[in-house]
């Protein structure tokens, strides 16, 4: 085999080849965005559910890693299964779940500027005489006073976190402002940058595998963002597929280097292309 590989390449090449082929591990976890890859509200992505199946047929341990703040962990688990998915609570890790992790380990009441609906994923964190800033998706909260309440505390010494910074993301009528603008707006007026907790940071992706036996270089995320789901996993030593579903707007790929390591039509053909190269 060797001889026949030294005849179509140069030793040099060779060794290269062998070293690759050598440092690659096999595929041992799927990490899978959910809002714009098997979803987009209350519509799944045609053929997600089977995939998903196919999926679970497959040596592989399956988390699906979110950064929703419109809905507890709770909530966003009913409306998948609604949508005819097979999922298991334990296996959804959320941005809402880190926030609260960061916010029990540093000890502090947050200004919780989230949806009412993310609200029971703080339960039992006190909130008054707030000392701290939390923002995610929280349209109802986006308005002169809250945000001004908001930059106060921040001038005064309050640490401001992220849930996340996406700048966007996908409706069913169109695409509409992430939270990333209003944290970018705060980090502008209070010359403070943001803790971020959410996609794309590497602790996000290194905790959603705590767990699983797994190395980053031995899992692979499949997401609609290019940069908060491919290039944030990429980032942290993962493989990223993008799907040209949800958030994706043409071009996308280009926006990160390296770019992805695959770009897809959707979650299925995502599927496919692990099932037939990667185990």
């Amino acid at each position: 085999m060797e001889q026949l590989l030294r005849e179509a390449v140069d030793a040099p090449s060779l060794e290269v080849f062998k070293a690759r082929m050598a440092a690659r591990r096999a595929l041992k976890a799927v990490l899978v965005d959910l809002s714009g890859t098997l979803h987009v509200e209350d519509s799944a992505v045609p053929g997600a559910q089977e995939a998903l199946k196919r999926l679970r047929g497959a040596p592989v341990t399956i988390r699906f890693v979110t950064n929703t703040t419109k809905e507890c962990k709770k909530d966003l688990l009913e409306r998948l299964t609604k949508l005819g998915f097979d999922i298991a609570e334990h296996e959804i890790f959320t941005s809402l779940t880190a926030a609260r992790n960061l916010l029990e380990q540093k000890q502090v009441r947050p200004l919780l500027l989230v949806d009412e609906k993310a609200l029971p994923d703080f339960t039992g964190i006190a909130t008054d005489d707030p000392n701290a800033v939390v923002i995610g998706l929280a349209p109802e909260h986006f308005h002169y006073e809250m945000m001004n309440k908001a930059f106060r505390l921040i001038l005064d010494g309050a640490p401001l976190i992220a849930i996340h910074k996406a700048r966007y993301f996908k409706k069913k009528n169109g695409l509409a402002l992430g939270p990333g603008p209003f944290v970018a707006g705060l980090e502008y007026a209070t010359d403070i940058k943001a803790t971020v907790v959410g996609k794309p940071e590497k602790t996000f992706f290194l905790e959603a595998l705590r767990g699983t036996s797994c190395a980053p270089e031995e899992a692979v995320m499949i997401g609609d963002d290019c940069r908060d789901d491919v290039g944030g996993a990429q980032n942290a030593g993962m493989r990223g597929i993008l799907v040209r579903t949800g958030k994706y707007r043409p071009a996308d790929e280009n926006k990160i280097n390296p770019a992805p390591y695959l770009t897809c039509e959707s979650f299925p053909e995502a599927v496919e292309h692990i099932l037939e190269h990667l185990l």
